[in-house]
């Protein structure tokens, strides 16, 4: 015998059911004696149908509230931007520890009072921070935000 002379087929013949009580699966038909799975049409409940009673995605518990796939954006208060000079972005604020991450979303917000002369780019500001900027004689300009550098497979 030769593995390509193997006959894969199943040698059982579908089983018949129903067809008297010396078949085997007669009169009942493997279906258990009443009850609504032993009648026609069972097979069309929904899943989760639990016999008339509270389906279980009713019963289950659910999570509260709501979570956003969009990150807040971190805050920067105008009176943090004091210790800073020049041009001053993400990777200037991470550095000075007053975001997590260059690569995170940044909102400017006014508090006390800004007295240092600074060029901002960053994504968001509130207009009373760009007034705060322009009346300290600096900048303000809106940038995307960053993307994080791809890791190159090795």
């Amino acid at each position: 015998m030769k593995y390509n002379d193997l006959v894969v087929e199943k040698n059982t013949r579908p089983s018949r059911k129903g067809r008297g009580i010396s078949a085997g699966q007669g009169k009942t038909a493997g279906r258990g004696t009443k009850g609504q799975k032993a009648r026609t049409g069972h097979s069309k409940m929904p899943a989760g149908f639990m016999g008339g009673q509270r389906a279980i995605m009713q019963a289950v518990p659910k999570l509260k509230g709501f979570k956003s796939i969009h990150p807040k954006a971190e805050v920067v208060y105008t009176d943090r931007l004091n210790e800073l000079k020049g041009k001053v972005d993400n990777f200037a604020l991470a550095e000075a520890a007053l975001i997590s991450s260059p690569f995170v979303k940044v909102k400017i917000i006014t508090r006390g009072e800004l007295t240092a002369k600074i060029d901002l780019e960053t994504q968001f500001a509130s207009k009373s921070a760009i007034e705060a900027i322009k009346k300290a004689g600096g900048s303000f300009k809106k940038v995307a935000i960053l993307k994080r550098p791809e890791k190159k497979a090795e």
